[in-house]
């Protein structure tokens, strides 16, 4: 007997601890469905989403790199914070169609919590950048600086969102900030290193790299020797699956077991 599920898809995949975090809930919730990861290259995007729709035991998708913008223009509806940020990570099937979401933004602010941020410095422009530049903006961040490899890059995307940051060159002189948060694939396995771009974050603030794997990165690790506090990717990734979660399966992630959680995933 078929049973419904739900799944992680991007190219590469087989990183993603998705189906992990997923499968942990369902088993806590006693939901007889199950959470999968499924390898798609960008030139099979539109067949993926075309199958999945006809499938009646499909609820939906998270989307990782690289198809979080890609997907866009193959979705029929789109949440309009999804649309704010112009990208893509969550997508469950809706009234004969495919309806997106965003969850890296509630998903990225979570750990911070009530943490006091009056300048910034965002690592990378990529799709999870967007969320994450949205974010900060929306909690009243005043000054931004994003630093990529592409200064064009940076620039336009800053423009596109109306933010009036400061655009550095990767590893460039970037001035005093309280948070540095890392959104690209810099310092993750098979990837080149991030530079060391924590030397200006201020006695006591945050190093936030959202890279998963590995957790505990390069940059994190200086941090800590720094004294500084640090964020990792699995705690962004926990709090934006919890809200998808929810939107796939109907209920609540089981939210009082993320210390278990978190200890199965770093065995």
């Amino acid at each position: 007997m078929s049973r419904p599920y739900a799944e992680v898809i991007g190219d590469p995949i087989i990183q993603s601890k998705s189906p992990a975090i997923h499968g942990f809930w369902l088993a806590k919730l006693g939901i007889d469905a199950e959470y999968r990861a499924c390898h798609v290259k960008p030139e099979d995007l539109a067949t993926y989403f075309a199958a999945r729709l006809a499938e009646p035991d499909w609820r939906g998708c998270n989307i990782t790199m690289p198809h979080k913008q890609a997907a866009i223009p193959l979705l029929d509806r789109i949440d309009p914070a999804a649309g704010s940020i112009g990208a893509v990570n969550t997508v469950v099937p809706d009234a004969g169609g495919l309806a997106a979401y965003n969850t890296d933004e509630p998903g990225f602010l979570e750990p911070l919590g009530d943490t006091r941020i009056a300048r910034a410095c965002v690592i990378g422009a990529g799709g999870a950048a967007r969320a994450i530049l949205i974010a900060l903006a929306g909690r009243g961040v005043g000054s931004i600086v994003l630093q990529n490899r592409s200064i064009d890059k940076a620039q336009a995307l800053l423009d596109e969102f109306g933010i009036a940051g400061e655009v550095v060159a990767l590893g460039g002189e970037a001035g005093v900030f309280d948070l540095l948060v890392n959104t690209s694939s810099l310092g993750m396995a098979g990837h080149p290193p991030l530079p060391e771009v924590e030397h200006g974050v201020v006695p006591g603030g945050t190093v936030y790299d959202i890279v998963t794997t590995p957790l505990d990165t390069d940059l994190l690790k200086r941090a800590r020797a720094r004294g500084l506090h640090t964020i990792d990717g699995l705690a962004m990734l926990i709090g934006q699956a919890a809200v998808a979660f929810e939107k796939f399966f109907g209920r609540p992630a089981p939210r009082q077991f993320d210390a278990e959680l978190r200890a199965l995933i770093l065995k």
